[in-house]
């Protein structure tokens, strides 16, 4: 099992920035990838980003690239989100999850471990 804890969002004006965090712990070593999803309500679940645990390759949704960073710190078992110039559209509750698949992990139905949840507001 793999336990996953996120920091606490917040509420941030349009344009700002926030980073979040997400703290593995338990058996890390069965994990390929972590990644971040979100959910809006009434919306489906979106990939946001994703990073290898290991080599460090990244992949971005198209809504947040070039906007979004990921990142991780394998002695601390925690990967990073930066968010910059954040939108009233990204406002969501954002998801931490981790992945022993090794493909496709960007599809939410890969990922069998998932955090809480932590919501983040964008005014306008």
């Amino acid at each position: 099992q793999v336990q996953l804890v996120e920091s606490r969002g917040g509420l941030v004006q349009a344009g700002g920035s926030l980073r979040l965090s997400c703290v593995a712990s338990g058996r890390t070593v069965s994990v390929y990838a972590m990644g971040w999803f979100r959910q809006a309500p009434g919306k489906e679940r979106e990939f946001v980003a994703t990073i290898t645990w290991s080599g460090g390759s990244t992949f971005y949704g198209d809504s947040v690239k070039g906007r979004f960073t990921i990142s991780r710190d394998n002695f601390k078992n925690t990967v990073y989100l930066q968010m910059n110039s954040l939108k009233p559209e990204d406002t969501a509750v954002y998801y931490c999850a981790a992945t022993g698949a090794v493909v496709f992990i960007t599809s939410p139905t890969r990922y069998n471990y998932w955090g809480q949840g932590t919501q983040v507001t964008v005014s306008s």
